[in-house]
């Protein structure tokens, strides 16, 4: 008679649960992530102000860079490129070369004045501010 053996794992058996050991943990990580945001959307708000953040600048470096550069051509580029999402109008007022916007950002609780004309920054103030100073926006 014929004597049949037991089949027995080979090296490429091993491979193959190995492989598949690997996908299944890698597609549990993958699944684990959206749910982990959708309970806690501040993980979602803290990555992507981390991967905004290229200059490695801090966010007080950003204003006083941006208050020493007013005035000058360029300004509301480095502006909207430092702040880029965080600015919301608030007012308009008469200033620069003819209509200045006031700009607050919430979180660093500062008020830019910008004339887009120019594109400048013309005056900077801690604060949520309205309405500058006529002097401040010329």
């Amino acid at each position: 008679m014929l004597a049949i053996s037991e089949p027995t794992f080979g090296a490429m058996d091993m491979k193959l649960a190995s492989l598949l050991t690997t996908s299944v943990l890698l597609g549990m990580m993958t699944l684990w992530d959206g749910p982990l945001k959708a309970i806690n959307p501040h993980l979602v708000q803290a990555s992507a102000q981390e991967m905004k953040d290229v200059t490695g600048l801090t966010n007080q470096a950003k204003i006083e860079l941006v208050t020493k550069n007013k005035g000058q051509f360029g300004g509301g580029d480095q502006l909207r490129r430092f702040f880029f999402g965080d600015l919301e109008p608030i007012g308009v007022q008469p200033g620069g070369a003819g209509m200045v916007v006031n700009l607050y950002n919430k979180a660093n609780d500062v008020t830019f004045a910008y004339c887009a004309t120019y594109d400048v920054v013309v005056a900077v103030k801690s604060g949520k501010v309205k309405r500058f100073l006529a002097s401040e926006v010329k």
